[in-house]
């Protein structure tokens, strides 16, 4: 699993007036949407793509558009609706899943108590979306379900404890944002 810490001057100062506890709800939210929106500039760099023909004002050539199937964005909720916005801001032809889970407070294991996603998922590029990567047990049991098995499942947080950021504790290969 590859960790990347986008340390751009404008994530950075955005994360930080988000954590200032003094930063009223509605500047809290707008931005969460920004710093989104810039998280999944870098998170959509893999996007597939196929060729297509377009025509400019000057002649025919060839562009790019997003293959079908088309990606999934998946919150994970509640906390990942606040991400939603920012992602699909990028991806407005995204279809946008759900998946509620909550954690037994006992066992700290995560559960699934709701779920709306497509039937197959088998060759899908799926965003799953998180705001806070603590122990990262709601994003795995999220990526390892059988019904969000999706082949290429990248899942995406805002920010990330620092000691949870490590390897060993992630069952999925692919980048953590």
């Amino acid at each position: 699993m590859r960790v990347h810490v986008a340390d751009h001057p404008l994530i950075t100062h955005k994360l930080s007036v988000l954590r200032d506890a003094r930063t009223p709800s509605p500047v809290f939210r707008q931005l969460t949407e920004e710093l989104v929106t810039l998280l999944a500039y870098e998170a959509t760099r893999n996007v597939k793509v196929s060729p297509v023909e377009i025509t400019t004002p000057v002649t025919t050539t060839m562009g790019v558009k997003i293959s079908e199937p088309r990606p999934i964005v998946v919150p994970i909720l509640r906390a990942g609706l606040g991400m939603l916005e920012g992602l699909v801001k990028l991806l407005p032809t995204a279809e946008v899943g759900f998946l509620g889970m909550v954690r037994d407070e006992t066992t700290f294991e995560p559960t699934t108590y709701a779920e709306r996603l497509p039937d197959d998922l088998s060759d899908r590029q799926c965003f799953a979306i998180d705001p806070m990567l603590a122990t990262g047990g709601s994003l795995a049991a999220a990526i390892s379900s059988s019904s969000t098995a999706a082949r290429r499942t990248s899942p995406r947080s805002a920010c990330s404890a620092r000691p949870r950021a490590s390897p060993r504790s992630r069952p999925w290969p692919a980048t953590v944002m």
